[in-house]
């Protein structure tokens, strides 16, 4: 079996490479932009995208760059996604041909018959931005035709599964991975589909599941020796959904270092919280002094560390003088930025643990305000350079993720608020826990827990105005940018619809065994 395994993964490998040569072939011949624009957007949304980057970057400059001119919904919108996602601005005045007299979406036969159309409008219109009514419009017009045709079962597969999955949630804002396992089998059912895209996709996810896989084992292992050491009772055993995260943000083969070290990284955060949780009720000083021993960052300053703690804490230092060892020398001041904001978020854990212990009720901004700064996103924004090419960790990358400003701090709120209103509708509220947001808004506001939700789901909408707004003003640090980005668009797949997949990982085991498990058949 070994040696035919060895066997296939190499025929796998020189036939994906063969494959690779035809697709860049088909960049060269197609010329035209519609061909252009459905070139690229079938490569991304079969994954594949990371093995041509340079040829959809020069794609996309010709379509940002020439003037195209149809009068179809669907070729208009797919213009418009392909490009705001790459951090081109687009007006969304490229709509106007499609309204009525009144200047609203007109509801005539044309608009309202067209699903693929309605679907692409939708899809791109939740690329916006703030202050652009008119995309929401768009999205309010286009899903209510969208759910009545779903309602009427009017739809064929697999145009109907799309739809589906695009109301429950918008292209822009899926798990690419995850939703990528989707498209490839429907993609196979469409007329018209290009057999060598669809075959070099299958190859590379199979020969990617392998890394993937091997790392997971790596990674558990690893887990087993560090929880086994600590003996810690209090912690939650989510190494593969830690792992989960780091692959939502890479899944590439050459990043594999950056995906081990981001995935142990998030393993630490994770301990860090349930360690304040669980302690945080029940001895405040003893949190205050991990905390004193986290920002002395110093061997010595274990002795200030309950006896339980100490091995945790020795942990935590020795996994970061670890990065710095793996590191290259032009590397380690991202793990010294890395570090540092590790120490503040232990701050402000320990803030939290004090609300609770005081029995504090802040106010919802005061709550939301430090709630933010409880996700984490800071210290991740600086662990996830950590081992990208020095092409893109640029000095303005730098700078973007040291100020943590737009689309940082958005993740943060987006991963707060759907966290809030799933543990809410659980009732998994932890007492250790400082109040929830949507307790804090009901608390201040005196309304309903409904009126609460709906509110935050506002809030909601308007972080992910800010993540895409982030596309455009950073244009030129986007390949960091978006990968932060990522990590905002894997927080529906743990937290929607009420459901806190992380704490309770039944809910996506499925999708964990189509990413690691399943190789696709070939």
């Amino acid at each position: 079996m070994h040696a035919s395994k060895q066997i296939s993964e190499e025929w796998m490998r020189e036939r994906a490479n063969k494959l690779k040569e035809d697709v860049r072939a088909l960049f060269m011949a197609t010329n035209d932009i519609l061909g252009r624009m459905n070139l690229v957007d079938t490569i991304q949304h079969l994954g594949i995208d990371h093995l041509f980057q340079a040829e959809i970057d020069s794609a996309l400059k010709d379509i940002d760059g020439n003037d195209f001119a149809s009068s179809k919904l669907h070729e208009v919108a797919l213009r418009f996604r392909l490009l705001r996602e790459h951090g081109f601005w687009v007006s969304p005045d490229v709509f106007n041909k499609f309204k009525g007299d009144y200047g609203t979406f007109s509801n005539d036969l044309s608009l309202a018959d067209d699903p693929r159309g309605l679907l692409s409008l939708y899809n791109a219109a939740h690329l916006f931005i703030h202050g652009e009514p008119e995309l929401e419009e768009a999205i309010a017009f286009a899903r209510h035709h969208l759910e009545s045709m779903n309602r009427h079962n009017v739809l064929k597969a697999p145009l109907a599964d799309q739809v589906k999955r695009a109301l429950h949630l918008p292209l822009p804002r899926t798990h690419k991975r995850v939703e990528m396992v989707s498209f490839m089998f429907e993609y196979g059912r469409e007329d018209g589909h290009n057999p060598v895209l669809l075959e070099l996709a299958k190859l590379d996810f199979n020969l990617l599941q392998r890394v993937h896989m091997k790392e997971l084992k790596e990674i558990s292992r690893w887990w087993k020796d560090v929880s086994g050491y600590m003996g810690l009772n209090h912690i939650r055993d989510r190494v593969i959904e830690n792992y989960t995260w780091s692959y939502a943000v890479y899944h590439e083969e050459e990043l594999s270092f950056a995906r081990m070290l981001f995935a142990k990284i998030v393993v630490l955060i994770a301990l860090l919280d349930d360690t304040y949780d669980v302690h945080g009720y029940t001895s405040i000083q003893e949190c205050r002094m991990l905390n004193a021993a986290i920002q002395g960052w110093d061997d010595s300053a274990v002795l200030l560390v309950p006896e339980y703690l100490r091995k945790f804490y020795e942990i935590i230092l020795s996994c970061f003088r670890e990065f710095e060892d793996q590191v290259p020398i032009n590397q380690k001041y991202l793990v010294a930025f890395s570090k540092t904001e590790f120490q503040k978020l232990s701050n402000y854990y320990l803030e939290g643990a004090e609300w609770a212990h005081r029995k504090h009720k802040p106010s919802f901004s005061e709550q939301v305000a430090l709630a933010t700064m409880t996700t984490a996103t800071r210290p991740l924004a600086a662990g996830l350079m950590v081992g990208l090419s020095d092409k893109v960790t640029t000095k303005e990358a730098y700078e973007w993720a040291v100020t943590s400003t737009d689309a940082i701090i958005s993740c943060g709120k987006t991963g707060r608020f759907m966290n809030d209103i799933a543990g809410f509708k659980l009732g998994s509220q932890n007492k250790a826990d400082m109040p929830c947001s949507v307790e804090s808004y009901i608390h201040e506001h005196k309304v309903t827990a409904d009126v609460a939700i709906a509110k935050i789901n506002e809030l909601v909408e308007d972080e992910w105005k800010t993540t895409n707004q982030a596309r455009i003003d950073h244009r030129d640090i986007l390949p960091v940018v978006q990968r932060l980005i990522n990590i905002t668009m894997a927080i529906p797949l743990y937290y929607s619809d009420g459901i806190d997949g992380f704490t309770f990982g039944e809910g996506i085991q499925e999708v964990l065994e189509k990413l690691y498990v399943k190789p696709i058949p070939l």
